[in-house]
């Protein structure tokens, strides 16, 4: 699998780059979080997003999406990273799309992924729990079944975007007890039914989360992804490309803090010099920039295997998310300290970059949980 990209890979790249900077500055962001805006984000810009056929590219051509792969979605994840755009493209186009490509029935396909692709539908996964850290198998959320029906009863924390999703894709346990790998079941709900409330969460490093917590809402079987009992191997694979799209987000994080330190260290002087002419600070650039590379083949690596249905892909994934959660911290705080006393304040951008890289680091699992899944998967 090589790690260069093709020709129309680099031209959506570059599309998404040309894009970012004219309709996103980081000013944007900033603007967002002092107004304290109900949705976070711009649903003009997200629409003009879905005329560009961002979350229709991993959506197949039959259901109205572009066909294209994890690689294709993380060149644009990147450049989005790179301006901390805040439209709901991982929730929407990787985390919803992808449960109902990967288990959804045709019905679901032809009702939901059109609305995804031209952007009128946002949808989100419920998945984590309190105390469960990144277990996917924690999970007390009941799914009763009743007649030809099932009740979920439950609370989900964590649900990116959950505050605008119209439809939330919840994992509910249907059979089992609390931590089998067995007996969780995946159900599409819309967040109008009846007993499901949702409550928005703030964070530090301004990604839109929600709670959402379920009071006997009742859906028909016919909601259910997959089969019944044997959803944890599909929100596996959800969440494996959700990581990866997330990794590909980071780069443009990490990518952004480079430049932004790279042109400090060149236009800020002392002693009548720039301070990157000091050799400590030339050592600590230059292995800021090493990080940088290694991180973008492991993204790169995991986003082509998944593509190919590589049996290693799973595998990737987590040496992807490991390098990205170490390299993040790495960059995120040796660019808050070459700032020096700026670094550390409100106005400058490059403490933007750093707390959604921690936040990020703490996303879909950190690096020691990556480091001990690819363990396991190796058979140690």
């Amino acid at each position: 699998m090589g790690l260069v990209l093709s020709e129309d890979q680099q031209m959506l790249k570059k599309a998404a780059a040309d894009f970012v900077k004219k309709q996103s500055p980081i000013s944007r962001v900033r603007a967002l979080r002092d107004s304290d805006d109900s949705v976070g984000f711009s649903r003009d810009l997200w629409k003009k997003m879905a005329e560009l056929g961002w979350p229709a590219i991993m959506i197949p051509e039959e259901a109205g999406g572009l066909g294209m792969g994890c690689l294709e979605m993380a060149c644009v994840m990147e450049e989005c990273g790179r301006s901390l755009v805040p439209e709901p493209l991982l929730s929407t186009a990787v985390l919803g799309a992808a449960a109902v490509v990967l288990g959804g029935t045709q019905a679901h396909k032809a009702d939901l992924l059109p609305r995804v692709a031209d952007g009128s539908l946002l949808m989100s996964l419920a998945y984590q729990e309190r105390e469960g850290r990144y277990d996917l198998a924690h999970c007390r959320t009941r799914a009763e079944k009743k007649g030809s029906s099932y009740v979920l009863s439950g609370e989900k924390t964590l649900v990116l975007d959950g505050h605008v999703a119209e439809v939330i894709v919840v994992v509910a346990r249907s059979a089992g007890e609390h931590g089998d790998r067995d007996g969780i079941s995946l159900f599409v709900v819309e967040r109008g039914a009846a007993g499901v409330e949702v409550a928005r969460q703030k964070t530090m490093h301004l990604r839109q989360v929600a709670i959402l917590r379920m009071n006997g809402v009742e859906v028909s079987s016919a909601a259910m992804l997959g089969t019944e009992g044997n959803g944890l191997a599909l929100l596996e694979d959800v969440i494996d490309r959700a990581t990866a799209g997330l990794c590909a987000e980071m780069l443009g994080n990490m990518t952004a803090t480079f430049e932004m330190t790279l042109d400090y260290l060149k236009t800020r002087k002392q002693y009548g010099v720039p301070i990157g002419s000091f050799q400590a600070l030339k050592h600590r650039a230059a292995k800021m920039f090493v990080e940088l590379e290694l991180a973008r083949s492991s993204v790169m690596g995991a986003c082509t295997a998944l593509d190919h249905g590589a049996p290693e892909a799973r595998a990737l994934v987590s040496v992807a998310k490991a390098r990205c959660s170490d390299a993040g911290a790495m960059i995120g705080y040796e660019g808050l300290q070459m700032h020096g006393g700026i670094g550390m304040t409100d106005e400058h951008d490059v403490g933007f970059f750093l707390k959604r890289l921690r936040g990020s680091e703490m996303t879909f699992g950190d690096a020691a949980y990556h480091r001990n899944r690819f363990a396991a998967l190796q058979g140690f």
